[in-house]
């Protein structure tokens, strides 16, 4: 996976975003994780649906189109859940109250900056 920091309406918020590569680690995703430590996020690229069974915990789920605009933000998803979205080209994933907490909203424009 890659590393990379998100910027949200041209500010870092301070959020490390792994960025999936393949389809292994687009079905991975964080299944068989305990918790999602807030200051991280996964980025499921090319993927418009994703689920959560067999997860641990909530998480925040924010669809972006091609553009990386969000196109939908859903908040505390919890466990046995599936969500989809026709518009969307990628998923971020974060931990739950995260994208509250960063004020995310539909229309919001992110971009995925490499880490060193």
């Amino acid at each position: 996976m890659k590393l990379a920091r998100l910027q949200v309406r041209g500010e870092q918020p301070g959020v490390a975003v792994s960025m999936t590569e393949t389809a292994r680690e687009r079905l991975r995703g964080l299944l068989g994780r305990d918790h999602l430590p807030a200051g991280e996020a996964l980025l499921l690229k090319r993927c418009g649906s994703v689920h959560t069974f067999g997860m641990r915990f909530a998480i925040d789920v924010v669809f972006l189109d091609r553009f990386e605009r969000a196109v939908a933000v859903h908040h505390d998803v919890g466990k046995r859940r599936m969500l989809f979205n026709f518009r969307a080209a990628h998923t971020l994933e974060m931990s739950a109250g995260a994208a509250r907490k960063l004020g995310l909203v539909v229309g919001d424009q992110l971009r995925f900056e490499a880490a060193p």
